[in-house]
């Protein structure tokens, strides 16, 4: 069992930063694949990123460049570093965690196996 919670989140200007962080209970968070997601009201969830099988990482198209994620093991968390944001951004972000693929990486939601709650970002023009 894995429990996530966000924190972070907030109400940026667009071209402003945001870090997103994830901390996780459990004593086995290294073994996890890790994942973002984002989802904005009236859309479906849609993958961001993820950190996965001895810390490679894979963003979406959408956030390439401009979004970092990073993990770190000893402190059981997961961040998220947003730049250059966009007011399109704007969502209810969450965690993730699932057991992962060793030969690509996981971007479906029923990849993932425990969620956090989310935490809100917007994004102003």
């Amino acid at each position: 069992q894995v429990q996530l919670v966000e924190s972070g989140g907030g109400l940026v200007q667009a071209g402003g930063s945001l870090t997103l962080s994830c901390a996780a209970s459990g004593r086995t968070f290294s073994r996890y694949a890790m994942g973002w997601f984002r989802q904005a009201p009236g859309k479906e969830r849609e993958f961001v990123a993820t950190s996965w099988n001895g810390g490679r990482t894979y963003y979406a198209d959408s956030v390439k460049g401009r979004f970092t994620i990073s993990r770190d093991n000893a402190k059981n968390t997961l961040y998220l570093q947003m730049n250059s944001l966009k007011p399109e951004d704007t969502a209810v972000y969450s965690c993730a965690a699932g057991v992962g693929n060793p030969y690509y990486p996981t971007q479906q939601p029923t990849d993932y196996n425990y969620w956090g709650q989310g935490t809100q970002v917007t994004v102003s023009s």
